[in-house]
């Protein structure tokens, strides 16, 4: 799988623990959808584009102010659940480069 794809997917089911823990609910809230779109869409526009880090290790930063805050409390919440949620998806980002 393609490195944008893939974390693509990541974000995704990181965005969507986020708000089922945080918000309640089966499907994203507004605000989480926005996130999840607005994530999606700088991944479809990384300069890097497959050859791409990890987005901590990233030397640009892409994302404004406010949506990068706000990623990064989805990231620190959801990083150790995906253990128990995705396991196979946070092993595979444990391994990666």
């Amino acid at each position: 799988m393609e490195r944008i794809a893939w974390e693509k997917r990541t974000v995704s089911h990181m965005i969507e623990l986020w708000c089922r823990k945080n918000h309640g609910g089966k499907e994203l809230c507004s605000e989480c959808r926005a996130l999840r779109d607005y994530s999606l869409s700088r991944l479809d526009h990384c300069k890097f584009g497959n050859a791409k880090t990890k987005c901590h290790k990233c030397p640009v930063h892409c994302y404004r102010p406010d949506m990068r805050e706000k990623i990064r409390a989805v990231m620190r919440f959801s990083g150790p659940r995906m253990l128990l949620y995705h396991p196979l998806e946070a092993l595979r980002y444990l391994l990666s480069r």
